[in-house]
């Protein structure tokens, strides 16, 4: 493959999934700065090791790499306490802004477009508390809504795993949405296996608004897999 020929496939396969890149790294990091920084690696990787990519899945092809180079820095940056930048995350969020847009030209009525802002910054604050492993099964299912099989080779699990976690997050999402106590997470449940193998670059990506009913709700059989 030549050089210009790898170039304009990789612009054609990879670059399309950039805000989806971005995303995932957001909320594995909690952070915007250190996301970008993430993505931008994780690009580097996915180019360079581009010959050896196979298949049509580009899309989750830079997810698990942007999920192997996010693991890579939290084992360098564990000891630093991660702030959630909430605002970061509106800002970057389309479709809260739409949604707000939305809700706003449906009832000019000020409280009720305050209690709207209020229940998204509480599901915001809710999905980034989650432990590592549930919070990003729901972001790559509930936000980047991919399938069972698609999220199990990007994490490395078997599809069974997925739908456990999925359900269990879920459940770990509604407690914490109403403010109930949330029973202490098993270890093996709560701990994350970490990069499966692949190495590959990162890249922005802006997700779609998961909202308190859709969070909740949602079953497993409710999607295809």
């Amino acid at each position: 493959m030549t050089q210009s020929h790898k170039e304009a496939r990789f612009q054609a396969i990879v670059m399309p999934h950039l805000n989806a890149a971005f995303n995932l790294a957001r909320w594995l990091t909690r952070n915007g700065p250190d996301a970008e920084d993430i993505v931008q690696e994780a690009y580097l990787r996915a180019f360079t090791f581009f010959d050896s990519f196979v298949g049509e899945d580009g899309r989750a092809w830079l997810l698990t790499i942007v999920r192997n180079t996010f693991y890579t820095w939290h084992q360098q940056n564990k000891t630093q306490n991660t702030t959630f930048d909430e605002q970061y995350h509106i800002d970057e969020d389309e479709n809260f802004t739409a949604l707000q847009e939305h809700d706003t030209r449906r009832d000019n009525n000020p409280e009720s477009i305050l209690l709207q802002k209020d229940s998204q910054r509480q599901l915001l604050h809710a999905l980034k508390a989650l432990p590592l492993a549930f919070r990003e099964v729901m972001v790559l299912r509930e936000l980047e809504e991919l399938s069972y099989k698609q999220i199990a080779t990007i994490i490395g699990i078997p599809v069974g795993t997925v739908m456990s976690r999925l359900g269990r997050g879920r459940e770990l999402l509604q407690k914490k949405i109403q403010g109930l106590p949330v029973d202490q997470v098993s270890k093996d449940e709560g701990r994350d296996k970490g990069p499966t193998g692949l190495i590959a670059p990162i890249t922005p990506n802006k997700s779609n608004a998961l909202t308190p009913s859709t969070a909740i709700t949602a079953t497993p059989m409710q999607r295809e897999i």
